[in-house]
């Protein structure tokens, strides 16, 4: 049983992952730190010195912590929005790359195989319409 789980430990995935909630983590403190310190202020000299995080409804005697839930949806937004943005600059970054790669299988191959290659990928674009 140990051995399993040192091999289950030791995947490239499971140590990607763990790698990935830290970064996410410290990643977390950023983003928290960007909309409490500057965009929460800026939304309050707009609104008029409304600190949206103190917005309670009190129905019945119950209080509904609604300025701490938009808070935390404000949060999320950036949070998505900006891995967003990192994931499209990384596939753009790649995206040469994979045509360089592309271009050198090219030439490798005979004409036969250049020709079946392209057979392959039409068949592929038509199944894709």
């Amino acid at each position: 049983m140990w051995k399993e789980f040192k091999e289950f430990a030791m995947k490239g995935n499971v140590i990607d992952l763990a790698v990935g909630v830290i970064i996410g983590g410290a990643f977390n403190k950023i983003v928290t730190s960007l909309v409490e310190n500057i965009l929460t202020p800026i939304l309050e000299l707009v609104m008029g010195k409304i600190n949206i995080s103190d917005i309670v409804l009190s129905p019945f005697g119950v209080n509904i912590k609604l300025g701490l839930f938009l808070q935390s949806v404000i949060d999320f937004l950036i949070m998505a929005f900006t891995i967003f943005l990192m994931v499209k600059a990384i596939n753009r970054l790649r995206r040469p790359r994979q045509e360089e790669v592309k271009e050198i299988v090219e030439k490798k191959l005979s004409k036969e195989e250049a020709l079946l290659t392209e057979i392959r990928d039409l068949l592929a674009e038509k199944g894709n319409n």
